[in-house]
């Protein structure tokens, strides 16, 4: 099973990621000249231009210049500059001397994200006990317009080949993609090196409480291990994740009562 990349539409042009409009044509009246009430579209043009740098920076995944980042946006540098600043002070970008990096607060917005209420949480635990069992990698992925999107993950035995992340995308004729969309028949979806030699893979949906099927869950190994032996695993794993959903999700366990004054001195 192979990650894909995934193409994205082009980029905004200068004009929209600045906020600026065409020209009004022949005709046109001082009022839809002036554009929505409230600058409205520049606004919404700001927010394009600031998104488009984002995911610049996280298609490079590391660090970026203002020249690369306006290449890759088609953007101007001024207004990179501008928009990157502003990023900068609100904690969505951090900069290192002349280059940049996505910022701490994205990660910490992008956590409260909930494909499915409970799904992360009821998940964490089975995903490690799977990998310990099996030494698999494991990646739990939720459909994503047109990718199986990985939310949760372990990495195993295929990391030197196939490192798995957060966030990064399978596409839907893979194993994982395949069983999200539902397999043709029961069982376990599984790949024998048909999209990457060297990798195979079993996956199977997860399903809610309800049957309603919520994401997949795949295990990903090095060619040679059996691969019937690892969907028993991976099936353990889903019905666990199912149980967990059916329980709701847990409240934090109590923080310590606070130690006597003193105590730490």
């Amino acid at each position: 099973m192979s990650a894909s990349a995934r193409s994205h539409a082009p980029h905004p042009s200068a004009a929209s990621a600045t906020g600026a409009a065409p020209g009004p044509g022949p005709g046109a009246d001082s009022a839809s000249a002036a554009g929505p009430p409230g600058g409205a579209g520049r606004g919404r043009g700001v927010l394009e231009g600031a998104f488009a740098l984002l995911e610049a920076l996280r298609r490079e995944g590391a660090e970026a210049g203002v020249t690369e980042l306006a290449l890759a946006c088609g953007v101007p540098k001024a207004t990179v500059h501008r928009l990157l600043d502003q990023l900068s002070a609100l904690g969505a970008v951090e900069r290192r001397g002349a280059r940049y990096r996505l910022g701490a607060e994205l990660y910490r917005i992008g956590q409260a994200w909930q494909p499915h209420p409970g799904l992360r949480a009821a998940a964490r635990l089975p995903l490690h006990r799977l990998r310990a069992a099996t030494g698999a990698s494991v990646v739990l992925t939720v459909l994503h317009e047109d990718l199986a999107l990985t939310v949760s993950s372990v990495p195993g035995a295929v990391e030197p080949v196939l490192p798995v992340r957060n966030g990064s995308g399978f596409r839907l004729d893979t194993a994982a993609g395949r069983a999200l969309r539902g397999p043709a028949r029961p069982g376990p979806v599984l790949d024998r090196e048909d999209l990457l030699p060297g990798v195979c893979c079993a996956a199977l949906p997860v399903r809610a409480p309800d049957g309603a099927v919520v994401a997949a869950l795949a295990a990903l190994v090095p060619t040679g291990q059996a691969l019937e032996h690892l969907a028993q695993g991976v099936a353990q794993a889903g019905a666990a994740i199912t149980r967990g959903l059916a329980r709701g999700p847990r409240r934090p366990a109590a923080l310590p009562p606070a130690l006597p004054p003193g105590l730490l001195r």
